[in-house]
């Protein structure tokens, strides 16, 4: 067994952070691709109410299984010195999964039989879940901890870009059709791994000596905070994309919706380099609570606005804010524990992003959810992360 290490590098390693950022691409392509035709599979499956639920199931399974599966993959790393085995394994399990939907969205399916598509949705979306978190977790052995927020950036730079020309992929995935769309979903991820394991030498994974700066166990208060704060920023950025665009739009008709989503994330995208400066300089603490705090703020703001031209104002606000949060959080949680729990730290936080979606996507389906109310669940879980925030500094301090 091998022992335990923290091999924090003393220089960000920029080919590995890219392949891992080419991983991420690959991650999101595919997810999109899921996210476009699963409704349209299920509706022609007959399975109109389910497509409606799916999500949110999906959602829910996360917040229990990506925290199991991040301590799981701590234990990977100490066994056999790095997490790349259970990356590997959960890129071939989805890249299979999605294989097989391809070929089944192409037969006639009836009766019973028809439940294995949604079935193996509900797999694929769990397999992605066995190597995201972990894959995120090498980042803390590619970049020392004063420099993550930079390294990070990188990684905000090709999530917000991938998902700001979301609405021209999905005219292109429309165009090839399900079946083909999956395939190449298939072969993203395959390749996105093994361009990450190209680029990651096994020197680069040498094991180091502990540093003792960091507890190798943080205390289960510490743990359960993240979750918290991965919970109430998941709610604050949910609630933003969920009902703000058409907030906007209504004060800009001319405007189209999902344009107004790709300006917010194209923002924030070709903000995450000076934002990762600044993250760096003032601390992750501080810009994750001017992220949050200005977020909430604009959709106040935004709510009360009355002019039609303040509407590109807005847009860059919300994309900036955006990117202040995502720029932050990784180098957060990752910061907070020893390298011996980071797939932990990470599978609490995305489980806490999770767990918000499945929680927005169910208010959304509600008649008296309005953008008012949006707004005000918002500010609770801004001072939830706050004062979470507060309570974590002290435990670090004792």
């Amino acid at each position: 067994m091998v022992k335990s290490f923290d091999s924090r590098p003393t220089e960000i390693l920029w080919r590995q952070v890219w392949g891992l950022a080419v991983l991420l691409a690959a991650i999101m392509l595919s997810w999109m691709a899921y996210s476009f035709y699963q409704p349209q599979i299920l509706q022609k499956l007959k399975f109109g109410e389910l497509a409606a639920w799916l999500g949110i199931i999906q959602g829910l399974i996360a917040t229990v299984i990506e925290p199991f599966v991040g301590q799981f993959s701590d234990r990977i790393q100490q066994r056999w010195g790095n997490r790349l085995p259970m990356i590997s394994v959960g890129v071939i399990l989805a890249g299979l999964i999605f294989v097989m939907i391809s070929l089944l969205v192409e037969q006639n399916l009836q009766g019973s039989i028809r439940w294995l598509v949604p079935a193996l949705m509900i797999l694929w979306a769990i397999a992605i879940m066995i190597f995201r978190g972990p894959a995120i977790a090498l980042l803390t052995q590619f970049a020392p901890l004063t420099e993550l927020p930079q390294a990070n950036a990188a990684l905000v730079f090709v999530f917000g870009l991938i998902g700001a020309i979301g609405p021209f992929l999905n005219k292109f995935m429309h165009s090839i059709g399900a079946s083909i769309t999956f395939l190449l979903g298939a072969i993203a991820l395959v390749m996105g791994a093994y361009i990450l394991r190209s680029l990651t030498p096994p020197y680069v994974l040498t094991q180091y000596s502990l540093n003792e700066d960091l507890s190798p166990n943080a205390p289960s208060l510490l743990l359960f905070l993240i979750f918290v704060i991965g919970l109430g920023a998941g709610l604050e950025v949910n609630l933003l994309m969920s009902m703000f665009p058409q907030v906007l739009q209504t004060q800009l008709p001319g405007l189209r919706l999902e344009f107004i989503t790709s300006g917010i994330l194209l923002v924030s995208a070709m903000s995450s380099v000076i934002l990762g400066e600044l993250t760096a300089q003032i601390g992750v603490n501080k810009v994750m609570l001017l992220g949050l705090g200005s977020m909430t703020g604009l959709m106040g703001l935004a709510l009360l606005n009355d002019i039609d031209n303040l509407v590109v104002g807005y847009i860059l606000g919300f994309g900036i804010s955006f990117g202040l949060i995502f720029v932050s959080m990784i180098p957060f949680y990752l910061g907070k524990v020893s390298l011996q729990q980071a797939g932990l730290a990470t599978g609490l936080y995305f489980g806490g992003s999770a767990g918000a979606t499945a929680i927005v996507a169910i208010l959304v389906k509600q008649a008296f959810f309005t953008s008012l109310i949006a707004f005000l669940l918002s500010e609770v879980a801004f001072f939830v992360v706050a004062g979470s925030l507060v309570i974590l500094k002290k435990i670090q301090l004792n």
